[in-house]
């Protein structure tokens, strides 16, 4: 076995033998945790250093000597200060609570009990612990209001008890509970009380004897609330004896004076009535008056570690607050930063969109100009065709005027019959080639303005081919007489086909033919 391994095993059996002794020896079982307390810290232990103070915490309480442990709880408090041992820290403030509940500082008791309540529920949610982890905090509440004489408070956190207790899982036995149960039922049912409490001794007697005290207290004051002077001053001395035995809740013991003092003035014996009072008085100053030299300090509060600590709160906030402004000039330096960048940005983005949108415009300029540009050009060839087509139209009509008038002068001549059937032959040829020479005007045409010809036969299909020749002449702009010479009808005969022309488009008279036509 290692040389360190011994020393912990020794350190160990010492706070064994202090918990042993604590009852009957109480100050050689503090000698032996201070000890054992001295030892843990020295081998940095500091969870089993802060159960050895606890412990004589307890001792202390047991004897009145709350100075004691109020000074020696904060202690521990303070090597807790900034550990996470969160379930310790709410046992220490448990403590805290209790020791003030038993001078009537409700304030103070309150604030640490229901701290100590807090902080165990944020263990039981943390770690989905049960609720029946926090029914010691709440039996906590239940005595100090019992104690402050506020029975609805009382009452209220009994039934939290009640509600959260399981066996099994709560962390105190159900005894306890019932026990304050009992305690209320003296004010309403008195024999229901006393019932209640003899269900609830021999446990007690068994496994808690030192509590006994405050059973026989309580128990003696349900018997004197239905007159059974006997049985209550038994109990009252009960108590008595078992305090002086285990030299345990002496503080208690003032209360039990208190009530002796009035069972014998009830009796008529005023002698021990005015015993038991001096008794209770002399108990009382001894254990919380202002003149008892082991309680002032208690009593005035003068904690060095609570005015230490608030001296180290406020270096904590002028420095918290000197972080903040340095946090804060850094916040505004980058948010000025952050808005250059940003102006930045935007003008970068804004200059490049001007750009885009510019280059987009000017394309689509260039676009538009080169569009018009082959529109326009493509227009100007087709004039230029169709000049081409006029021209070749009328060299057409003016051969035909000058074929027709050789034919004239031929017929009205006198010629030999036999060249007169060779100049009808020739002529029937020139009439064919007219006719060739009309067709291939009309291909010549239709494949310069085809978009105009497929246009208009889409609109209007019910134009006959006489009707399209008409549209093509109109758009050439040849004039009527034009027309008829070079189809070889009458200019009647054009009109008519112009009319019937106009009711196939359905035109109203308000609209010009030819410009309706060159339109399309």
């Amino acid at each position: 076995m290692s040389n360190v391994q011994s020393q912990n095993e020794q350190t160990d059996k010492i706070y064994e033998k202090a918990i042993k002794i604590r009852l009957q020896y109480p100050d050689s079982a503090i000698n032996l945790l201070n000890k054992s307390y001295e030892k843990y810290i020295q081998k940095s232990d500091t969870l089993k250093a802060i159960y050895s103070i606890l412990n004589q915490s307890e001792i202390y309480e047991n004897n009145a000597k709350y100075a004691k442990s109020y000074e020696i709880l904060w202690k521990a408090v303070i090597m807790l200060d900034n550990s996470k041992k969160e379930s310790l820290k709410s046992v220490l403030y448990h403590r805290l609570g209790r020791i003030f509940s038993y001078h009537k500082r409700e304030k103070e008791s309150v604030k640490y009990l229901k701290k100590a309540l807090n902080i165990q529920k944020g263990i039981m949610e943390d770690n989905n612990f049960s609720k029946a982890a926090l029914v010691p905090y709440y039996y906590s509440l239940v005595a100090t209001y019992r104690e402050l004489k506020k029975d609805k408070l009382t009452e209220a956190y009994l039934d939290s008890c009640y509600m959260y207790y399981k066996d099994k899982e709560s962390l105190m036995d159900k005894s306890f509970i019932d026990f304050e149960k009992a305690c209320q039922l003296i004010k309403t049912d008195s024999r229901k009380a006393i019932k209640l409490l003899d269900e609830l001794y021999p446990w007690f007697k068994d496994n808690s004897p030192t509590y006994l005290v405050l059973f026989n207290k309580y128990k003696g004051d349900a018997y004197l609330a239905t007159s059974n002077l006997n049985e209550s001053e038994k109990c009252y001395l009960e108590a008595l004896k078992i305090s002086k035995e285990y030299n345990s809740h002496v503080d208690f013991t003032a209360l039990i004076y208190q009530q002796l003092s009035k069972l014998y003035a009830t009796k008529g014996n005023y002698k021990l009535a005015f015993e038991n009072l001096n008794k209770e008085k002399e108990l009382d100053q001894t254990v919380f008056d202002i003149r008892s030299e082991r309680n002032q300090n208690h009593i005035e509060i003068k904690n060095e570690y609570l005015i230490e600590k608030q001296k180290q709160n406020q270096l904590l906030q002028e420095q918290y607050l000197k972080q903040l402004e340095q946090e804060d000039k850094i916040k505004n330096l980058q948010r000025i930063v952050l808005l250059i960048s940003i102006v930045f940005i935007i003008g970068i983005g804004f200059s490049y969109v001007k750009r885009l949108r510019y280059k987009h415009t000017s394309e689509r300029r260039m676009l538009e100009m080169s569009k018009e540009l082959e529109i326009k050009k493509k227009n100007e060839m087709l004039e230029v065709k169709n000049r081409e087509l006029a021209t070749s139209a009328l060299q057409i009509i003016e051969k035909d005027e000058l074929l027709k008038m050789l034919k004239n002068k031929i017929e009205t001549s006198g010629t030999d019959k036999s060249k007169v059937q060779q100049i009808n032959n020739v002529l029937r040829t020139i009439s064919i080639s007219n006719n060739k020479n009309w067709e291939e005007f009309k291909l010549r045409f239709v494949d310069v303005n085809k978009e105009f010809y497929d246009k208009i036969f889409e609109l209007f299909p019910k134009l006959s081919q006489g009707d399209q020749k008409i549209c093509a002449l109109i758009k050439l702009n040849f004039s009527s007489k034009d027309m008829a010479k070079l189809l070889g009808i009458s200019v009647e005969s054009v009109h008519t086909s112009r009319h019937r022309i106009r009711k196939k488009m359905n035109l109203d008279r308000s609209i010009n033919l030819e410009d309706f036509i060159n339109s399309i």
